[in-house]
């Protein structure tokens, strides 16, 4: 799988996003039949980081009422990687004021 279809999309303007990331933990919206191997290289190849840890989850899609009828969302899945001491990635430059 390429990189680029692993990784869909960061999740930085989460409140649990922005509480892990004093961990060193970055969170990520990837590719449903992606495995954990593949997120871990997909990162390391996209952000020029090192990657300790990777942990996944499948998030439900929650059921909407549009009108009369209720539709599903589609299920997605979310990854948290842990970075190495020293390694950030940066998707906002952080203005100090």
């Amino acid at each position: 799988m390429n990189p680029e279809h692993v990784i869909r999309r960061p999740l930085v303007l989460t409140e649990k996003a922005a509480r892990v990331k004093g961990q060193n933990k970055v969170v990520f919206e990837v590719a449903l039949d992606a495995n954990k191997i593949e997120i871990r290289d997909a990162v390391e190849a996209l952000f020029k980081v090192k990657v300790l840890d990777v942990s996944t989850l499948v998030q439900r899609g929650k059921l909407k009422k549009v009108g009369r009828r209720v539709l599903k969302r589609p299920n997605w899945k979310k990854a948290f990687v842990t970075l190495q001491p020293g390694n950030d990635i940066q998707f906002f430059t952080e203005a100090e004021e």
